[in-house]
């Protein structure tokens, strides 16, 4: 069985709900990478601006000045694969300029319509998530249904969208967006039936860490759902390919554990 790549996050923006304000310094932000690539992640993903509940968006400029001088020092530290987490096509650009491997796009490539150019004219991987709404109001009536039959057709949709405008899909990963205009039982119906979304042929990308609908069942506050989230990643890791996580170490630990029982005799 093969265990799925850890994706620490990197949150160098003011506001994000787990971590924000920790990292928003050059320095701070490569310490922080070289720390999650010890503890396990493969990937790092690096965002500029918050896409919790409720949150204000950020220009172009303020994005690119946050994420730049942070993935310049990762990339010149490491070598791991960086991805950018944005929906603004010029901050994915130069960040691919400056170290970036992958473009992670909340929005699906529908916010900014010069993603798709940017995609067809590089190889790189790129991440689309399901969001019903925006940051700004996705968490008001979030309505569906049927949520896993729902966010199937809409990646099918999109995979035809971008196989239609010449990008293979084959560098597509999918992320279901747990939290992302979802009540809890929409999440936990996610998570019970994420093999499904392996019938679209793309790998699949699982971003639970320390949110809400955790809290919801635990009664614990984000900074003490590392636990938690571990738990997820290692009860999911046979139908998720990539897991976004805060805490690596947790999470590493977990799906060793996975790999153990999954190993013995």
């Amino acid at each position: 069985m093969a265990l799925p790549k850890i994706m620490g996050i990197l949150n160098v923006t003011p506001d994000s709900f787990s971590d924000g304000g920790q990292f928003d310094s050059t320095a701070s932000a490569c310490s922080q990478a070289e720390a999650l690539v010890i503890s396990g992640a493969e990937i790092i993903d690096i965002g500029g601006e918050s896409t919790r509940p409720f949150a204000d968006p950020v220009t172009e400029q303020e994005e690119l000045q946050r994420v730049i001088p942070a993935i310049r020092a990762v990339r010149a530290s490491s070598s791991v694969s960086i991805s950018i987490d944005t929906t603004k096509a010029e901050v994915a650009r130069q960040a691919l300029l400056a170290g970036a491997d992958i473009i992670n796009d909340i929005s699906a490539l529908q916010k900014d319509p010069d993603m798709l150019a940017l995609v067809q004219e590089t190889s790189v991987p790129i991440i689309i998530m399901h969001m019903q709404g925006t940051p700004g109001d996705m968490q008001l009536q979030p309505q569906y249904e049927d949520v896993v039959t729902d966010i199937l057709n809409f990646f099918r949709k999109r995979l035809a969208w971008l196989a239609d405008n010449g990008v293979d899909v084959g560098r597509i990963t999918l992320d279901p967006g747990i939290g992302f205009g979802k009540t809890l039982q929409h999440n936990l119906s996610i998570l019970k039936h994420l093999s499904e979304f392996k019938s679209l042929g793309c790998s699949l990308l699982l971003g639970h860490s320390r949110k809400r609908f955790i809290g919801d069942i635990t009664e614990l506050e984000v900074m003490d759902r590392d636990l938690p989230t571990a738990v997820v990643a290692a009860l999911t890791s046979s139908a998720v390919d990539i897991v976004r996580v805060h805490n690596v170490a947790a999470t590493s630990s977990a799906l060793q554990m996975v790999s153990a029982i999954d190993q013995a005799v």
